[in-house]
């Protein structure tokens, strides 16, 4: 069966089109079709508070565009969701019921917690060795979420407002890291050995820039080294030097910057990247479910 997961993020919308195959008795998402379109919904988000005429048209006919090639792939399931800047936009449940009056389709304003949840949906899916304690940090353009696992059982989740546009405009709110880090510090020895896993569009592209090979994890140095790097360059020199796209050039840095201050609170001298979203996520949900597992 195919599958259709539509994700409205802050910074981008994304559509993944795929199917769950099994493999040597391991089962993964197959991607099959993906498209990305940078709508910058937190900047009215998090500036005006609500989605302006122009953006929410924008999106409106993103929505359209992806119903359609979803109908083009014949998919049997489709899910909407749209998290943070829709989640703090005024304007956000108007919008949601103008997209299910126009096209039928429900998009969903999932909570953080939600959105944390269905990422991890597909960490199941991977090989982490049994018992090994591990975090997850995905890093979107409104929220940060954190999940702590031990023994693989989560004992810790939490959505913080710490993103890359949310940064960008300067409205993290003031003494935000220090509940960040007293948050960590409430579940996590000094002493204990954890594996980090990083999600998201920002720690995939640092893995592709710094040319480490698929299955490999990133030096946190390397990484550190990298964003200093990035930070000293201006927008036009980082699309020109490293063939980052606009809209990505101008979060990568806030998003590095999310994630060398998280991983202070853990010893491991790595990050790994599994590339693995929220659109993946949703997809194995809807597998599970059409599938009564």
């Amino acid at each position: 069966m195919k599958f259709s997961a539509i994700d409205i993020g802050t910074n981008a919308a994304r559509l993944l089109v795929g199917e769950v195959v099994k493999e040597s008795n391991k089962s993964f998402v197959k991607k099959i079709s993906y498209t990305r379109i940078p709508l910058r919904l937190g900047d009215d988000a998090f500036s005006l508070g609500r989605i302006d005429v122009k953006k929410k048209s924008n999106l409106i006919n993103t929505i359209k565009a992806f119903q359609i090639i979803s109908d083009i792939f014949e998919v049997n399931k489709m899910r909407a969701v749209a998290t943070s800047a829709m989640r703090e936009a005024e304007n956000g449940s108007q919008i949601v019921e103008d997209i299910r009056q126009g096209f039928g389709i429900d998009l969903e304003i999932i909570s953080g917690e939600e959105e944390a949840n269905l990422i991890l949906g597909t960490f199941m899916l991977l090989d982490i060795a049994k018992g090994q304690p591990f975090v997850v940090i995905d890093v979107g353009g409104g929220s940060t979420e954190i999940n702590i696992y031990k023994g693989n059982q989560k004992i810790a989740s939490q959505s913080f407002k710490i993103g890359t546009i949310r940064m960008l405009k300067g409205k993290v709110k003031k003494g935000i890291w220090v509940e960040l880090n007293s948050w960590i510090s409430n579940f996590v020895n000094a002493s204990e050995s954890f594996m980090v896993f990083g999600t998201g569009g920002n720690i995939n592209k640092t893995h592709k820039l710094l040319g480490i090979k698929s299955g490999n994890p990133i030096p946190i140095q390397e990484m550190a080294v990298l964003k200093e790097k990035l930070k000293s360059l201006t927008l036009e020199e980082r699309m020109k030097r490293y063939q980052i796209r606009p809209d990505r050039a101008d979060v990568i840095v806030p998003a590095l910057e999310i994630y060398t201050r998280i991983l202070t609170n853990f010893k491991s001298p790595n990050i790994f990247v599994p590339k693995i979203g929220l659109s993946d996520g949703m997809i194995y949900q809807m597998y599970l479910e059409e599938n009564k597992i």
